[in-house]
This record gives C-alpha cells, structure tokens and sequence, in this order.
C-alpha cells in the first residue's frame, strides 16, 4: 500500500485568518511596523480573578483528569449561566466542556452526522464551518444571503436549500465575520422552520455578550419546548473574558446528543484542562466588571471604526451590532486598477495592503463572501487609526 495521505486530510482547507495573523507576526518580528486587523481575539489580558484561581488550581494540585465531559462544579457553572443569560434551563448531564469552540463544534458535527447528510450553513460564515462539516463526513449547503438583508439568512432561503438530506442548520449570533444579530422575529421564523421540518440547529453564540446598542442577544433555544429540543447551543470563554489560549468551550444539548459527544471527546482528549475548566468556573461566576469595561471599551472602537469606513472611497459596511468585527464590501473596490492593473479581489486587496502599507486585513472569499474583507476592532484606538489611514490611503488610489 502506498504511503498516501486520506482524502479526508487532504481536501481540509488550512485557516486563512491564521495564516493572515501569521503573517502580520512574522513581519512584526522583522522590526515591520504592522497593523494587523486579522485578530479573532481581544487584545486585552485574562481578568486577574481568573488568573489567580488558576493559580489556585495548580498550587492546590488540581492537575490530574477529571472526568471527560468536565467536572460536575463547572457543569453546574455553565447550567447556572445558561439559566440566567440564555433563559436555558439544561442540567449537569446535558452540558459538554471541551478545548473550545472549535472542539465543541467538531464534537457536536460528529455526534450527528452520518455520511452524506447535508449541514445549511448562511454565507458569509466562520470559514471552519463547511471543514468541521466534511471532517465528519458531512456535506455543507452554503446558503447564500444579501447585503440588503444585513447578511442574514431567511426561511425562505432555507427553503430553497433544503433537501431530504438535510440535517442542520448552523446558526452564528452575533455573527463572525459580518457582526450582525438575528432578531426574536427572525429567530422564530427560523425555529419554525426547524420544527416542522424536524432538523437540528447548531447555534453558535460565542460572541454573545458582545452586543451593542439596543441590539439583544436570543438563543434560539429559548423559543419555546419543541425548538429547545433540535437545538445545540454551544458557546465559551474565549472571546467575552479575554481567554482565547485557556481552549474552553461548552455547550447544552439533549441528552443523547451530549452523551454520544462525551463518548467522542473520551477517546480523541480525555478531559478539557483542568486548570482551565477552575479558571472558567471563576469567569462564570466571579465578578463580571472586567467583561462590562471590556464590552465599553470595544463598543468605542467600534463606532470609530464603522464611521471611518462608511467614509471611504469604493467600500461601504454595516454598522455591526456584536462580535467585534467590521465586515467591508469592497466589491466596488475590486472592479477599478492600482497602479495599472484590475485590483479584481478582496485576497488582491490584502495582498496589497500588507505588501505595500503594511496592513493586514482578512480577504473573506474562504467565508464565501467574494469582495469583502473582514477588520477586527480587537485592536487598540491607536493602531485602529493608523491602519485605518492606510486602508484610506490605499482606496484613494484606484481608478
């Protein structure tokens, strides 16, 4: 038998964003004065109440396994913050701890998928959706949405993708890359549409407690009994506590699902880090005045940026409502010539942006959206000045 590598391995996509930020790294490294707008994590520190019961952890030896889905006090953590965030009423055994959001997703994708069932996922989307999807050997329907319709998918476009192969849907609110939120009106329409067809919905709420403004944060699950009972709800710590390199993620469940996850998270893990599982019961349930200052100061970048932008020659944008991310049309942009030549794509743009003024932005093809690039607001007021004058600078160029 020759030495080949799976099929499966081989038609996985490697992150885009990643290697956009490594990029942005490596030549802030060389002594480059870079402005990376490609961060999908907050520039601030870990709260320091968190840090410090993780220190308790390890100098109380909490260091050994702990049992596969998470312990029981953290289960108890997240079930508490379902209750009184969500409206969510899940129980000890229905809740899934893994090494974040990607590993809850890639959990939940391999609980219910069989070969050949098709998974709805609205575009744009988190460009790791469709490859979660195929790694368990499902099929992903993108389902095309418009800018006149803020990016967001309706009933009527799950109807026309809709099969009966179909399996799931995957919902993200607050949105990456494009910051927009489903409202209650739309997310009944949807959870409708879900029970009468008798599908799943992943709901994807990582960003939660970052919204904005009068928008409000729904999850789906809270519709009402028969919705509650095809909804996976998965969300984490990692973006609303500043905590991306501790890797927790959970999510609420029915219980064959959560059952069939914990079997899949034994063998492939073990167990989430037991120190992190004690930093994140602390997150949930210690002080959240780090969480509040963050959200404020987030939501000051983010009015700066989106005015910035609407301003600028051949791009426009939403006014996001959460996440913390701006999601530029630039298809205008794309159709006119930098120095002689058709700009002809958003991955055009970034390449020129970080060869030219040393700026990177993440070109949003891989999320299935041609002529849009995505800028995180993750990033201090000063740096967000000065990248967003490049960009400017860069847009008063074409012709």
């Amino acid at each position: 038998m020759s030495l080949e590598l799976s099929k499966k391995a081989l038609a996985v996509k490697p992150s885009s964003t990643l290697a956009i930020t490594a990029k942005a790294k490596e030549l802030k490294a060389e002594g480059i004065d870079v402005v990376g707008f490609g961060a999908g994590e907050p520039d601030f520190n870990t709260p320091d109440n968190i840090c410090q019961a993780a220190i308790k952890a390890i100098n109380e030896g909490f260091t050994k396994y702990t049992p596969a889905a998470g312990t029981v006090s953290l289960k108890k953590a997240v079930c508490k913050k379902f209750k009184e965030f969500n409206g969510l009423d899940y129980t000890p055994d229905q809740i899934v701890i893994s090494n974040g959001g990607k590993h809850s997703l890639t959990n939940i994708f391999n609980a219910i998928l069989n070969p050949g069932d098709e998974v709805m996922i609205p575009a744009p989307y988190w460009l790791s959706y469709p490859e979660m999807v195929k790694m368990a050997d499902g099929v992903p329907v993108t389902v095309h949405t418009s800018f006149e319709n803020e990016y967001k998918a309706t009933v009527a476009d799950f109807e026309k993708a809709f099969t009966d192969k179909t399996k799931a849907i995957v919902l993200n609110t607050p949105s990456n890359p494009t910051g927009m939120l489903y409202t209650r009106e739309e997310l009944q329409a949807i959870a409708d549409f879900v029970v009468e067809k008798d599908i799943y919905i992943v709901s994807d709420e990582m960003y939660e407690y970052l919204t904005y403004g009068e928008a409000e944060h729904v999850s789906i699950a809270s519709l009402g009994e028969e919705i509650y009972k095809r909804t996976i709800t998965v969300s984490g710590v990692a973006k609303s506590y500043a905590m991306t390199g501790w890797r927790i993620g959970y999510c609420g469940s029915p219980l064959n699902v959560a059952k069939a996850m914990a079997a899949i998270q034994s063998h492939a893990t073990s167990n989430p880090n037991s120190i992190a599982q004690k930093a994140t019961e602390e997150a949930l349930l210690g002080p959240q005045d780090s969480l509040v200052s963050m959200r404020k100061e987030f939501n000051k970048r983010r009015e700066y940026m989106y005015n910035r932008v609407v301003n600028m020659p051949h791009v426009t944008c939403h006014e996001p409502q959460g996440a913390f991310y701006v999601f530029v049309d630039a298809r205008e942009a794309t159709k006119l010539s930098y120095k002689g030549e058709v700009v002809g794509s958003a991955a055009n743009i970034a390449k020129i942006l970080i060869e030219d003024y040393n700026t990177a932005v993440i070109p949003c093809e891989d999320f299935a959206a041609d002529g849009h690039f995505r800028l995180s607001y993750a990033i201090s007021m000063e740096m967000i000045e000065k990248g967003l004058d490049r960009i400017e600078d860069f847009l008063n160029t074409l012709q």
